[in-house]
């Protein structure tokens, strides 16, 4: 059903009412408010204790799982240092052009002679 008076008089006394109240919270609502209110503060930074040549060196190669591959590779470079493989030898001469053998023990020392065996 279609409505045919349009006396909107009432309706737009109303909103003129309310218009010319202004909004104001009340004081014990503003007094709750700040009282929960939360200040922002500067964050408080904790004091690191200053790392040792150690750790820094640690974390400069990456921590213990880097530290032991470098000392397997260290161990097996002067293992193969040592006393290399038959092929390492031959590759070195095929390289270098004539062989070249070396020893860390010397070959006159009394115990390869065997003169430290009595009698």
């Amino acid at each position: 059903m279609m409505m045919t008076d349009h006396n909107d008089d009432m309706l737009e006394d109303i909103f003129a009412q309310a218009r010319s109240i202004a909004p104001r919270p009340s004081d014990d609502l503003m007094a709750r408010v700040l009282a929960e209110a939360v200040i922002p503060q500067a964050p408080v930074t904790a004091r690191v204790a200053p790392r040792s040549l150690t750790e820094r060196v640690m974390d400069l190669l990456g921590g213990w799982p880097a530290v032991s591959g470098l000392v397997t590779a260290t161990c097996a470079g002067i293992w193969f240092g040592v006393a290399p493989p038959a092929a390492v030898q031959d590759y070195a001469a095929a390289y270098f052009g004539d062989e070249v053998s070396m020893s860390i023990f010397s070959e006159d020392t009394l115990y390869v002679a065997g003169d430290f065996i009595d009698g």
